[in-house]
């Protein structure tokens, strides 16, 4: 490395190479190291030092090995990326300071440079999703091959037969046959939405017998080989030799990744297993769309896929005054008192007491006269402004009464109303309640958090979903099917005898059809059609550009043909290309200005 010496105290980003210390000649074995450091997105050559040969460490020293070097005073992780390489000429080296740990294969480090490119963002950033959490010295002896107990069921099997499958399952439906077929054709690569899904198939198929990695905390024996189970972080876990690749519940939103870059498993996964040339499962109640495109639809004989769903209560508010009435209807009273058994869990997607309030006197809306939004009250009947923040007395400023109306309850005044009705306590879900509560609960009340907080329930009631089918968002739809999917998963099938009972003023909508009917295939032609009249994805690629510098990032992004920018609303612009290999490299062209800057691709929430 070249430049001037840096300040020890201060990681300076400017220094290329540093030059070597006299005691380290500059040949032998020179290998590229990208650094973990977050603020800088580019790679450094480094000696291997010669000690290393002597005492195994050079041999052990491989692509993807976990390393500590110099950098601008300081000694920072990385990983190698490059072996053998030729380093510019003229450039002094300096040596690897330690081998750290095993770390994640050339074909890895391969997929995740594509999906950095993909999802506009840091190869860092991915290379540590694919690490290990703890350091790995050595791996495992492979595990004795064990043969899945049982006849291999049809329809897993023929799930198994094709490349690229999309694979309609009901919610009370175990994936286990699934699994337990991939796993008679070799190491298998399964991605759950949640760690309690992961640890709940890895639980199951130990006691087949049958070797499991549960990831990330068994990734030296993912390494190993058997079967290799996590959440999305898993889709780039190491298998010893790949045969299958299974994604259940595709159509979750867990699969994608919050944080910069924005990358989505299910995409990972189906790239992972084309690259590999090994069949590629993806499995849900409801496919999306994507997965509709990409593969190859299978599902159950319809009389079975019926049976895996529980029986639907639609209640029609139509004829009820929609001021008057109040948010619970007389029509759940056997429900939410147990007549269909406990316990009950209520979701309303509203958090507080208050969320929409009119004025028991003059009738008018109780909104801020800043930005006129409709203001929220706490427990202390204080009103709120949803934007600042700002708190005022309860006063109606058109009339000056105190007395007001809920339109729209929240869940804290939502539970109060239950507890009256129900005529028996209510516990109402927050992150807070101790699970203690929750063991003996028979009457629930939260926002859809709820429904991850219980494993199982006799009944579930949405309070209201139309605000769920109305959501202004682009796959309200499809989110709208998943929280029902969710539910169902805690009611059972048919046989179980769980209720599922849905409060609307909108029972014709295609997702209510399609629950009552037990038919999801009831959503795909209106879905479609919609997506294609819109322009949406799959039938283009969006991303949403958000951030201080969001400004500044669309101004150097200009007017490049075949892409549309849209906005901003609400401080963002989505940047929507044809596909998503043409957005990709649209976004990586732009010059990333300074300041706080969010590029989301494939945004859920647009």
């Amino acid at each position: 490395m070249t430049g001037k010496k840096a300040d020890p105290g201060q990681l300076s980003f400017d220094l290329p190479q540093e030059p070597a210390p006299p005691e380290e000649p500059p040949e032998g074995r020179v290998v590229r190291v990208l650094t973990d450091v977050t603020a800088i997105d580019r790679a450094f050559d480094y000696l291997v030092p010669t000690a290393w040969e002597t005492d195994g460490r050079s041999e052990a020293l491989q692509i993807g090995s976990r390393v500590r070097i110099p950098l601008a005073g300081r000694r920072v992780g990385g990983w190698v990326i490059a072996d053998d390489v030729q380093p510019p000429p003229g450039v002094k080296l300096r040596a690897l300071a330690k081998l750290s740990s095993r770390g994640p294969s050339e074909e890895i480090i391969d997929l995740a440079r594509w999906a950095a490119h993909r999802w506009a963002g840091r190869l860092s950033s991915l290379l540590k999703t694919a690490s290990p959490v703890v350091n790995v010295a050595r791996i495992p002896p492979a595990p004795a091959h064990v043969e899945a107990h049982g006849k291999e069921t049809t329809w897993a099997a023929r799930a198994l037969e094709q490349p690229r499958t999309s694979l309609r399952l009901p919610p009370g439906f175990s994936v286990l046959p699934l699994l337990k077929a991939a796993a008679r054709r070799g190491d298998t690569l399964v991605i759950a939405p949640t760690l309690n899904q992961a640890q709940r198939y890895a639980s199951e198929l130990r006691q087949e017998g049958l070797p499991v990695a549960l990831m990330p905390r068994d990734w030296a024996r993912a390494a190993a080989g058997g079967m290799v189970i996590g959440t999305r972080s898993a889709v780039l876990a190491p298998v010893a030799s790949l045969a299958a690749v299974i994604v259940i519940d595709e159509h979750d939103e867990a699969h994608q990744e919050e944080r910069n870059p924005t990358w989505h498993a299910r995409e990972l996964a189906i790239e992972r297993a084309r690259r590999a040339g090994v069949p590629c499962v993806l499995t849900s109640p409801n496919p999306s769309l994507e997965a509709l495109a990409w593969g190859e639809a299978q599902m159950l004989p319809r009389a079975e896929e019926r049976q895996g769903w529980p029986k639907v209560d639609l209640i029609d508010r139509r004829p009820d005054d929609p001021v008057r009435s109040g948010l619970l209807s007389e029509a759940l009273v056997p429900f939410i008192r147990g007549e269909q058994g406990d316990p009950v869990i209520c979701v309303l997607n509203r958090k507080g007491r208050s969320r929409l309030l009119a004025c028991a006197q003059c009738g008018n809306l109780i909104c801020c006269e800043d930005h006129q939004v409709p203001l929220t009250q706490d427990d202390q009947e204080v009103l709120i402004c949803p934007i600042d923040q700002v708190r005022r007395p309860a006063v109606c400023e058109s009339c000056g009464s105190v007395r007001f109306k809920n339109l729209r309850a929240g869940v804290t005044r939502v539970r109060e109303e239950l507890e009256a009705l129900a005529r028996r306590p209510v516990v109402e879900v927050t992150a807070d309640t101790p699970e203690s509560d929750l063991k003996h609960a028979k009457l629930l009340v939260g926002t859809e958090a709820v429904l991850h907080r219980v494993d199982r329930a006799a009944c579930v009631v949405f309070l209201e979903f139309d605000q769920e089918l109305l959501a202004p968002r682009t796959r309200a739809n499809e989110q709208a099917m998943a929280l029902i999917i969710r539910a169902a998963r805690l009611l059972g099938g048919r046989q179980d005898g769980g209720r599922l009972a849905i409060q609307t003023r909108l029972p014709d909508h295609e997702v209510l059809q399609a629950t009552l009917l037990s038919d999801p295939s009831r959503l795909v032609e209106p879905e479609t059609v919609r997506r294609q009249l819109l322009n949406l994805p799959p039938f283009s690629a969006l991303a949403q550009i958000s951030g201080a510098a969001a400004q500044a990032f669309i101004t150097n992004l200009g007017h490049p043909k075949e892409v549309d920018v849209l906005g901003p609303r609400d401080g963002a612009w989505l940047v929507r290309a044809k596909t998503a290999e043409k957005l990709a490299d649209v976004l990586a062209q732009v010059e990333r200005p300074p300041g706080r800057l969010r590029i989301e691709v494939g945004p859920l929430r647009a």
